[in-house]
């Protein structure tokens, strides 16, 4: 039997999406955006460890219909580990910004939960690489389609294995930093 082209090209991307990994298509993108840097850009030492510790401004936007809350995870992709900066959770669907400093040592961020860092502290644990080359801080921003049961306190791979499956949209910016050296 002779299969037509259209058919086989269609069949082709078929066979291609289903061994993506993908359960389902794609998600969608979100713009995020923070006026405590630019994407891309350096992180002000306020945000560190040099500095006050205090988080980054988030500017959360519309997230896309069937979002019952957002997750974010900071974390740095050059560290020799995987380490998390920053674990929030059961962050409200209407919620459109986390002010600076909502996530100190000394404060946690009213209406969402917050998983420990990698500091081994619950909350916003900033920036403090060694001295060098600039580090990349990723905050991603999830759109979820459930809230969170999670506990104050979840680890990063709680975090990350309660949001599987859940992800209607993900959006993320990221800053820069560097101690002493380049």
């Amino acid at each position: 039997m002779r299969i037509p082209p259209r058919t086989s090209l269609l069949l082709a991307m078929l066979m291609l999406y289903a061994g993506s990994g993908y359960a389902s298509p794609p998600q969608a993108s979100l713009h995020v955006s923070s006026s405590s840097f630019t994407d891309g850009g350096k992180m002000p030492s306020k945000l560190t460890c040099d500095g006050e510790n205090l988080s980054p401004q988030i500017q959360l936007p519309s997230p896309p219909a069937g979002t019952k809350s957002f997750a974010i995870v900071m974390d740095d992709p050059d560290a020799p580990i995987a380490f998390a900066h920053w674990l929030v959770y059961g962050i409200p669907a209407d919620t459109r910004e986390l002010a600076e400093g909502a996530s100190t040592a000394s404060r946690r961020l009213d209406h969402a939960v917050e998983g420990v860092n990698s500091f081994g502290r619950t909350g916003y644990g900033g920036p403090c690489p060694p001295e060098g080359k600039p580090h990349h801080y990723v905050l991603r921003v999830y759109a979820l389609d459930v809230m969170s049961a999670l506990p104050t306190g979840a680890s990063a791979d709680q975090v990350n294995a309660a949001i599987q499956g859940h992800v209607l949209a993900e959006g993320r910016t990221t800053g820069l930093y560097a101690r002493g050296g380049d």
